[in-house]
This record gives C-alpha cells, sequence and structure tokens, in this order.
C-alpha cells in the first residue's frame, strides 16, 4: 500500500509540474501573440478577465468574426467565377462525349 501511495504523490507531483510548465508556455505565446497583434494594429481579445475567472476555464469565449462589406463581394465574385469556370468544363466534357 506503501509504494501505491508514493506512486500516486510522484505522479501528482509530475502532473503538476507538467500542467505549470504547459500554462507558463501558454502564457509566453499569449504574450508573442499580443505583441504581433499590437504590431499589426489588431485588437487583442481580452485575456486577463478569462485568467481571473478559472471556473469558466471550460468555456472558450467565441468571438464572432465580421467581415468587411468589400470582402464578402470579393469571395461572392471568386465563388461566381469558380462556378462559370465548373460549369463551362462540364459543358466541354458534354460536347466531347
Amino acid at each position: 500500500m506503501i509504494g501505491v501511495q508514493m506512486a500516486k504523490a510522484n505522479n501528482n507531483e509530475i502532473l503538476a509540474y507538467a500542467l505549470n510548465h504547459l500554462e507558463k508556455e501558454r502564457d509566453d505565446l499569449q504574450a508573442k501573440i499580443d505583441h504581433i497583434r499590437q504590431q499589426l494594429g489588431i485588437r487583442s481579445v481580452a485575456a486577463a478577465p478569462e485568467a481571473a475567472a478559472p471556473a469558466r476555464a471550460g468555456k472558450a469565449k467565441v468571438v464572432k468574426r465580421v467581415l468587411s462589406a468589400s470582402a464578402r463581394k470579393r469571395i461572392a465574385a471568386a465563388q461566381k467565377r469558380r462556378w462559370a469556370a465548373h460549369r463551362k468544363a462540364k459543358k466541354a466534357a458534354a460536347k466531347s462525349a
């Protein structure tokens, strides 16, 4: 029994160390991401309130991404070009068959 308890204690220590290390890596990466976003002029999602509330740690806040009107127009035009090319290839295949 003593060996099992020691193994559990040792395993918990290892897991605690791994958790601390991974959290530090996450914080370092977040700092780098925030720095790059700042250079690009992109507002960073506030990570501080989430870190302060560990009870909500399992629930990630979903941030809806918004496209500008010009971006939607460019995407629609590109999709129309792809469909036109697809229909043209399908028509050509039907003629040659």
